[in-house]
C-alpha cells in the first residue's frame, strides 16, 4: 500500500523546488526527507527526481506522479476544512453537479429537500455536461450527480446509480397555437410545429421513436438542450413541446400554455449518481427518500 507520508514528503518536496525548502517547512532534516524519499522510490520501483548539477528535477514519472498527488492532498484539505467546519448550528457543504440536460424545475424538486434537514446546509451546485461532473465526482469534489440516464458503461469512473425515479411526458402549447391544432390526440400532432430536447438528451430518441410508432409526422422546428429554453419558446407559441408528466400543473401555470395529452411509452428517467454503493450523506439520502415517496410516486 502507498505511503502517503512518504508522498506528502516528496509532494512538498517537488512544491518547494528543493529538499532544503521543505525541510524548512516541515521541520524536518534533509536527510530525514531525503531518506523517505528513497524508500518511497524503491517501494515503487521508479526514480521520481532526478539530480541535474545541484538542483532536482522531476522525471517524467515525477511529474505524473505530482499530479495525482496535488489531487490527493487538495482532496485531503478539502475532507479537513469540511470536518473542521461542522460546530453546531454552522451549515454542512453539499456539492451536487446537475447534468445540463436535466430539466431545471426537475432539479429543484429533486434537490429541495436537502435544505429542509434539520442541519443546516450550504449546498453548491454545478452544471455541466455528464461526462466532466463524472470526472469531478471522481476525485471527490461532487457529493452527488444528477442524471437523466444511468452512470455510462463505457466510462473508467467508479460510481453507483441510484434510481429516483420516471414518469411518462406531456405535450404543451400555448392557447393560440393549441386552438389550431384540430381532432384528437395524438392525431393533432400531425404536421404541428414541434420543439424536441437536443441530442445529448435520452428522451430525444423515444421520442422520435414514438411519432414513427404513432405514425404522426411534426414539423421540427427547434431543438434544445437547455429545456428551460425549449419551454420558453413553446409559451411564445413557436411550437408543441414535451415536458415530464409529473410538472404538468407547474408548466401550465408557470407559461400558460394548455396540456394537449401525453404518453406514457415515453419515459423521462431520473438517476443520483454517487461514488458510494449505499448513500450515507444526509443530503443526498433525504433527496432520495423524497423522490420516491414524493415526486415520483403517482408515476411509479
Amino acid at each position: 500500500m502507498l505511503n502517503y507520508k512518504q508522498l506528502h514528503y516528496f509532494w512538498s518536496v517537488a512544491k518547494a523546488g528543493g529538499i532544503a525548502r521543505a525541510s524548512e517547512r516541515l521541520h524536518l532534516t534533509p536527510q530525514t526527507i531525503s531518506g523517505q524519499i528513497a524508500l518511497l522510490e524503491e517501494s515503487l520501483g521508479v526514480q521520481l527526481f532526478r539530480r541535474v548539477g545541484r538542483r532536482l528535477e522531476l522525471t517524467e514519472t515525477g511529474q505524473l506522479a505530482l499530479s495525482y498527488a496535488d489531487e490527493i492532498f487538495q482532496v485531503g484539505g478539502e475532507l479537513e476544512e469540511m470536518l473542521r467546519s461542522q460546530p453546531v448550528g454552522r451549515p454542512f457543504l453539499f456539492r451536487v453537479g446537475i447534468a445540463d440536460v436535466v430539466p431545471k424545475a426537475i432539479a429543484y424538486h429533486l434537490l429541495a429537500p436537502a435544505t429542509q434537514l434539520p442541519e443546516p446546509v450550504r449546498m453548491v451546485c454545478r452544471e455541466d455536461k455528464l461526462e466532466r461532473l463524472l470526472a469531478e465526482l471522481a476525485i471527490h469534489r461532487l457529493d452527488l450527480v444528477l442524471a437523466d440516464s444511468p452512470l455510462p458503461p463505457q466510462t473508467e469512473v467508479k460510481g453507483y446509480s441510484h434510481r429516483l425515479g420516471q414518469c411518462g411526458i406531456r405535450f404543451f402549447a400555448s392557447p393560440a397555437l393549441a386552438a389550431r391544432l384540430r381532432g384528437g390526440f395524438p392525431g393533432r400532432l400531425d404536421g404541428a410545429p414541434m420543439l424536441i430536447p437536443g441530442e445529448g438528451t435520452a428522451m430525444r430518441g423515444q421520442l422520435l421513436r414514438w411519432f414513427e410508432a404513432q405514425s404522426i409526422r411534426p414539423r421540427i422546428v427547434g431543438e434544445f438542450d437547455d429545456s428551460a429554453l425549449m419551454k420558453a419558446f413553446g409559451a411564445g407559441g413557436s411550437g408543441v413541446f414535451p415536458a415530464p408528466a409529473v410538472l404538468t400543473g407547474e408548466v401550465v401555470r408557470q407559461y400558460k400554455v394548455k396540456e394537449l395529452g401525453g404518453t406514457e411509452a415515453v419515459q423521462e428517467h431520473f438517476y443520483a449518481i454517487s461514488a458510494e454503493r449505499r448513500l450515507r450523506h444526509p443530503a443526498v439520502v433525504a433527496i432520495s427518500e423524497a423522490a420516491r415517496k414524493a415526486l415520483f410516486s403517482a408515476a411509479s
